[in-house]
């Protein structure tokens, strides 16, 4: 209920009339069944975009701390809307904790949902596409359903004339349905879930067209690659070699 009453009663009225996106291959999802939408990440507007933009409804992971609503008022009333509009919290600590952390989404994929994830961790820090994390990969495989590239183009937010800050001609597209499940066999092997991470993710490039960089997008943002120059991590595409 609380999630039909936001999503037409407010954020698709506010996506469509002031955000204004073009979405193309919305015949690409599935009507029903689990499938993983794979998308690129530009903004904060990104989550709430898409969903807002088809028919299904959909489950996007948030950070596991953000449901337990131990920070304040604002904390509590994030924690309840993230509940009442039944997403799932995912633990994005690494190691075990994360392995163990991927299966509510591994639930609701198996109960036939619609699952979204952005497989780069985290918003490009300059709009170029970051390497994707293998979570995306261990998903698709597990669960048995098949991922479905999506690409967005245009979404930051960018300050208006007035100060309200707004998209300038964002598009979503969304590309046809990659079956991974010849890779099932050897999901236990860290290659495999490369091997699918980045067949993601140049599918994903295909639809966007940005520029590739070989290094996840943390380490740019806020790890040891702050302010280095990443012009020899670029590729062509993700899974190439080329310099």
């Amino acid at each position: 209920m609380w999630y039909s009453l936001f999503k037409l009663g407010l954020f698709r009225p506010y996506v469509r009339f002031v955000m204004r996106p073009t979405v193309a291959g919305a015949e690409n999802i599935p009507q029903d069944g689990g499938a993983l939408l794979a998308c690129n990440h530009l903004s904060a507007a990104d989550t709430f975009m898409l969903p807002a933009m088809i028919e299904r409804s959909m489950v996007f992971p948030a950070k596991a701390e953000l449901f337990k609503g131990n920070r304040g008022l604002k904390s509590k009333l994030i924690a309840w809307f993230l509940t009442a509009v039944k997403q799932v919290p995912m633990d994005r600590g690494g190691g075990r904790a994360s392995a163990h952390g991927l299966q509510p989404v591994l639930d609701a994929l198996s109960g036939g949902g619609l699952v979204g994830i952005f497989p780069e961790g985290t918003r490009s820090p300059d709009g170029r596409l970051y390497k994707g994390k293998t979570g995306v990969a261990r998903l698709a495989l597990e669960a048995g359903v098949p991922v479905i590239p999506v690409g967005v183009v245009g979404t930051e937010l960018v300050r208006g004339p007035l100060g309200f800050r707004n998209t300038r001609r964002p598009r979503i597209i969304i590309g046809e349905p990659l079956d991974v499940s010849s890779h099932a066999q050897t999901l236990s092997e860290q290659r495999t879930l490369r091997l699918v991470t980045d067949q993601v993710m140049a599918a994903i490039q295909q639809l966007t067209g940005q520029v590739y960089v070989d290094v996840y997008g943390s380490r740019v943002k806020h790890g040891d690659l702050v302010g280095q120059d990443m012009s020899d991590r670029i590729r062509t595409t993700p899974g190439s070699h080329d310099a």
